[in-house]
């Protein structure tokens, strides 16, 4: 199933079963709806050195972090960020992260469930632009118009008296899409690719197509086949959006798995293979140390 806003919410099954994963929970939202948004504080799953921070793990849903104060670690896919006052951590679906157990974690922390935006909101927000940094850092005007707006979302929130339910998800989704596009902004100008052509929904369909089946599928054709596009579409689609090949960018994201595996569990490496789509686990060794220049086994002992 895919959801409405493009991530496979149970995305890497079979090789994210080894990781831990945890789920956007709607029970625990005000009303039920598909946004969470509260003060880190000092306890709870966003507190640090507690709870979630003690693991390594994935998440199904978007967090972004809005931070008071600094410096705080945190580290997200193999990379550690420190995050100051006024900076954003925006944590995407399916990424391995853990919080720094002493550091304090102080600010706003906003949890968004894939489908809760419509599809043009996210295209246009960047929503699964896994290629954009996870820390940014905002001017300071940039900095005081995202609080106003961080804000204005909080307000609705919490305000389910004054409207119906219905309207009251519909005021907060507007209200959301207002900050998202700020957010936006910013992690285009970290990533300095304002000026790149926006995603178009070819290349859209084709993350989310390979998201889905990357553990099984390293077929460009099968994706071709299965989204209903010529291979050259999708060349095109891929270069424009990446930069890369289809294939390129299949390979990269099987590599990212095997290395979240590798470094987070003590899976052997035949069954790591076998995990994002190698029968033989000559063949996986072979195509990690194309990719990598090391061994399954040497990327390994580097973790330690």
């Amino acid at each position: 199933m895919i959801e409405q806003g493009g991530a496979h919410t149970s995305a890497h099954r079979g090789a994210a079963e080894y990781i831990r994963t945890y789920p956007f929970d709607p029970s625990a939202s005000v009303s039920g709806v598909g946004m969470q948004v509260g003060p880190m504080g000092t306890d709870g799953p966003w507190a640090g050195g507690a709870g979630l921070s003690r693991r390594v793990h994935r998440i199904d849903f978007h967090v972004l972090l809005f931070f008071r104060r600094g410096p705080v670690r945190h580290t997200v896919d193999f990379a550690e960020y420190e995050a100051g006052a006024g900076d954003i951590l925006w944590i995407r679906p399916g990424q391995v992260h853990s919080f720094s157990a002493t550091d304090e974690y102080t600010g706003t922390a906003l949890t968004m469930q894939p489908g809760f935006l419509p599809r043009a909101i996210v295209e246009a927000t960047g929503l699964y632009r896994y290629d954009r940094p996870p820390l940014l850092h905002p001017g300071a005007e940039q900095r005081a118009a995202l609080a106003a707006s961080l804000e204005q979302v909080e307000r609705e929130y919490l305000d389910t008296s004054t409207l119906p339910p219905s309207l009251h998800t519909s005021v907060l989704r507007h209200a959301l899409t207002a900050l998202m596009l700020r957010v936006a902004h910013v992690s285009a100008q970290a990533a300095a690719d304002e000026c790149r052509p926006q995603p178009d929904t070819t290349f859209t369909r084709f993350r989310a197509a390979v998201e889905q089946g990357f553990t099984t599928n390293h077929s460009v054709s099968a994706y071709a086949d299965e989204l209903g596009y010529s291979r050259r579409t999708l060349v095109r689609a891929v270069r424009a959006a990446t930069g890369q090949t289809p294939k390129g960018f299949i390979d990269r994201r099987v590599v990212l798995e095997a290395k979240r595996l590798l470094a987070h569990t003590d899976l052997p490496v035949g069954r790591i293979g076998a995990a994002v789509g190698f029968a033989d686990s000559a063949n996986f060794s072979k195509f990690f140390q194309q990719h990598t220049g090391v061994t399954p086994a040497g990327f390994r002992a580097e973790q330690v």
